[in-house]
């Protein structure tokens, strides 16, 4: 068992804590945080509660969307380069002393800093030229590919330029609900739905580029 015991996460959203692994600085492990799937699922209809609470554990939803099709044959056909070009690797769930924990690559820039969030750096400079670059990049990697994702958050993805280029890195927020992962097979409906989560990320960038200055709601239908 991991002692995470002490530490301190260096990124947390509101389900899960984000740690440096205590034996290995390269590697991120994300703990589920229990109270708020608690909340969450207390909030859900009575018919969604029939579900269960599982579906709510950002984990094993991570888990599942690591095994898309998409991602999986990259694998199988040798091309693991094209499968973690702009994404973290996962490797297994471990076990540790604040409960199971998802073990993936910790994202690092080249100075062997932890990678921004786009979130911030869109706070910070703005949409410039070279995250334009980057985001389109990233886009075309997922139609390419076929990658499924949910909506796509600035503060899910981060920028590395350890590779010489700075590049997006989806940190969290991959997969699709089972009803899309379905249909997914169908590749027609496929780049549609890529499409509209990429259209939709363009939208959310430059709402937050531009300060947030109205409601996310209200800024969509100006679009």
């Amino acid at each position: 068992m991991l002692n995470l015991n002490g530490l301190m996460p260096f990124a947390q959203g509101s389900n899960r804590f984000c740690f440096i692994h205590p034996a290995d600085p390269n590697v991120c492990l994300k703990v589920i945080r229990p109270e708020n799937i608690e909340l969450r699922f207390n909030r859900q209809s009575a018919l969604k509660k029939c579900l269960g609470k599982k579906r709510l554990n950002d984990n094993r939803q991570e888990m599942a969307a690591y095994r898309q099709s998409a991602i999986t044959s990259l694998i199988a056909a040798g091309e693991t380069h094209q499968a973690w070009h702009h994404l973290p690797e996962l490797f297994s769930s471990v076990v540790t002393s604040m409960g199971p924990a998802n073990a993936s690559e910790l994202i690092r820039c080249a100075d062997g800093t932890i990678a921004p969030t786009l979130e911030n750096l869109l706070k910070k400079d703005g949409y410039t030229t070279m995250l334009e670059a980057a985001v389109d990049r990233f886009i075309l990697w997922l139609k390419t590919h076929g990658i499924l994702t949910r909506n796509l958050l600035p503060h899910n993805l981060v920028l590395s330029d350890r590779s010489g280029t700075a590049e997006l890195f989806l940190v969290d927020g991959l997969g699709a609900p089972p009803f899309q992962n379905r249909m997914a097979r169908m590749a027609r409906w496929r780049h549609h739905y890529i499409s509209r989560k990429s259209e939709r990320f363009k939208q959310r960038i430059h709402w937050e580029a531009q300060g947030r200055n109205t409601s996310w709601e209200a800024f969509q239908k100006t679009e």
